[in-house]
């Protein structure tokens, strides 16, 4: 039975999938649905209305006719028993969805014909790996709405605080929940067919290799995250398994690349590390020279006057880099872009690119 645990708001995180056709599934869904707390949504007619104009494309429809339709479709099918029925503790919320199949090609039909099919089953089956969730956070949604994945593993070490939320939407009803049970229910509540899998102690020695490789190896590392350490290593770490990494800075749109599945010899960031000495120098010296180390990352000189600005006046008058919801929404959008492209194959090269919309509108006006 559900048992009073799992409707515990902190700490669950897994939806349930029950299919009334298997008895005990069946038996869950009529304990659930007499609790009188359990709020109940079935707008199953609804879905099946779309799936049958997803069927039938050629087809101009009436309200009248597509009812008549969606009625035709239960006297065949019966109406409890069909589909599935997905339980969400952490909202003591039962909905009533179709199968997985036809879940799947009526969530994703507005993909076609930017995202074939080919590809949307070739996105399936890959893995990607996220390394922190403030920024992330954004990612892994705009992964998830499109279907980009098969399996996501999410790490991130930290919950939820009121000073996250200028830039990580989520609620106040959610501070002090971890970082990577919000993601995981987000996605769950969007798709719950999809495979997410969480770290929520972060990206640690003792769990590296088992993020990268622990059920079949990533096929993609978005790299988010603040520690210094952690970006180096988990580079090294792709870097010596093949695998590709994505970062974003949400200042002035830069997007970094990394080909380590084509370079296997690239040096990490560019080579930008170099000027301070060989990868192991770097990492040997990182926290006696953190603030040299971030400056070379980003490459200082390009960074936005008032990222510039802004950096001087940690640890004065600010406690961290500063990062604005819109420049992380649109962060979030470029690397869900550039992750699908790589995972399917089209040419994408190493670099770092900016999309600076000042820049682009200040020379359009100029023009």
């Amino acid at each position: 039975m559900i048992t009073q645990k799992a409707l515990d708001l902190k700490s669950q995180k897994e939806a349930v999938i029950l299919r009334p056709k298997e008895s005990s599934d069946l038996h869950l869904i009529r304990q659930l649905q007499e609790n009188q707390q359990t709020q109940i949504l079935d707008e199953i007619k609804s879905q099946v209305a779309e799936l049958i104009k997803l069927q039938n494309p050629s087809i101009s429809w009436t309200s009248e006719s597509l009812f008549e339709a969606v009625e035709d479709f239960f006297r065949k099918h019966d109406q409890f028993t069909y589909g599935v029925w997905v339980f969400y503790p952490w909202k003591n919320t039962l909905v009533h969805l179709l199968p997985e199949e036809e879940f799947v090609a009526v969530r994703t039909v507005r993909n076609k014909f930017k995202i074939t099919q080919e590809e949307q089953d070739l996105l399936s089956n890959k893995k990607i790996g996220i390394i922190g969730l403030s920024v992330g956070q954004s990612v892994a949604i705009s992964l998830a709405m499109e279907r980009s994945f098969g399996e996501l593993r999410i790490a991130d070490f930290d919950t939820l605080e009121l000073g996250n939320m200028n830039r990580l939407r989520s609620s106040v009803v959610n501070l002090g929940i971890p970082k990577t049970t919000l993601v995981k229910r987000e996605i769950a509540e969007i798709d719950p067919f999809m495979k997410v899998i969480i770290y929520d102690e972060g990206i640690t020695p003792e769990n590296m290799h088992d993020f990268f490789t622990k059920s079949g190896q990533l096929d993609l590392l978005i790299e988010e995250c603040d520690s210094l350490e952690v970006k180096v290593q988990a580079r090294i770490k792709a870097r010596s398994l093949g695998i590709p990494v994505l970062m974003d800075t949400s200042d002035r749109g830069m997007v970094d690349i990394e080909r380590f599945d084509l370079e296997k010899d690239r040096p990490l960031f560019h080579g930008l590390l170099s000027k301070l000495g060989t990868e192991e120098e770097v990492l040997e010296l990182l926290n006696q020279r953190k603030s040299e180390v971030l400056l070379t990352l980003v490459d200082y000189e390009k960074v936005s006057t008032r990222g510039k600005s802004s950096f001087f006046e940690i640890g004065k008058t600010i406690t961290s880099w500063p990062q604005l919801g819109s420049s992380v929404i649109m962060g979030g959008a470029m690397c869900a872009h550039f992750a699908r492209k790589i995972l399917i194959g089209d040419i994408v090269t190493s670099g770092r690119s900016y999309i600076d919309l000042d820049e682009f509108f200040n020379k359009r006006n100029e023009s």
